[in-house]
C-alpha cells in the first residue's frame, strides 16, 4: 500500500470507529510495517488538510488519542438537524467539584469533601452522568476509597488536548485577585 491509501484507510477507520483510538490500535488494523511516527505524521496530514480547507469535519487529538468530529464552526446548524438534548448547565457546586478534580486527580470523594467542606455524592454523580469524570479504580486504604479522575469528555468540553493545557492555579489565583 502507497502513503496516500494509508492516509484513505486511516480516515475510513476513524470515521467508522468514531471514539477516540491511538496510534497503535490504528497501526494493528493497517497491519503495515509503520512507525508509530509515520502513522502520527498521516495523522497530522489529515488534520491539516481539513483544517486548510475549513471541511465540516476534523480530526483533534485528546492526549494520545485521536478522534474524528465536527467542525464547531457548524454546530449551529448540526443543532437544527438533531433532536437537542436537554442538558441541564452544570451548578456553582458541580463546577467547583470538576475543578478541584481536573487539579487534584487522582482524588478520592472524601480528600474532595475536605477542600469543599461539604457532602458531594449528588455532585459527584452530575459529573459521572455528564462523562467528565470517571471511576479510576481504588485506593489500598481501609475502605478501599474509589478515586475520580477527569475523562476525554472533560477535555472536549474545553477544548484542549491534554490535562497540560489547564492554566495554572497560580494563573487563576492572580486573574481572580485582579477581579
Amino acid at each position: 500500500m502507497n502513503r496516500e491509501e494509508i492516509k484513505y484507510i486511516i480516515e475510513s477507520i476513524m470515521f467508522a470507529y468514531g471514539d477516540p483510538i491511538t496510534i497503535k490500535e490504528l497501526n494493528a488494523v493497517i497491519n503495515e510495517e509503520l512507525s508509530p511516527k509515520e502513522i502520527e505524521l498521516i495523522l497530522n496530514l489529515l488534520m491539516d488538510e481539513y483544517s486548510e480547507n475549513n471541511r465540516g469535519i476534523q480530526i483533534i487529538k485528546l492526549e494520545n488519542k485521536y478522534q474524528m468530529c465536527t467542525n464547531k464552526e457548524y454546530a449551529d446548524y448540526i443543532k437544527k438537524v438533531l433532536e437537542p438534548k436537554k442538558r441541564k448547565s452544570l451548578s456553582q457546586a458541580t463546577l467547583e467539584t470538576l475543578t478541584i478534580i481536573a487539579y487534584k486527580q487522582p482524588i478520592t470523594k472524601v480528600e474532595i469533601e475536605n477542600i469543599r467542606g461539604v457532602k458531594c455524592d449528588k455532585v459527584i454523580q452530575t459529573l459521572l452522568d455528564h462523562e467528565l469524570i470517571r471511576e479510576a479504580g481504588r485506593l489500598n486504604k481501609i475502605g478501599k476509597p474509589i478515586i475520580y479522575k477527569t475523562t476525554p469528555e472533560f477535555l472536549k468540553l474545553l477544548q484542549i488536548e491534554s490535562l497540560k493545557d489547564l492554566p495554572s492555579i497560580d494563573d487563576l489565583e492572580n486573574d481572580e485577585e485582579s477581579i
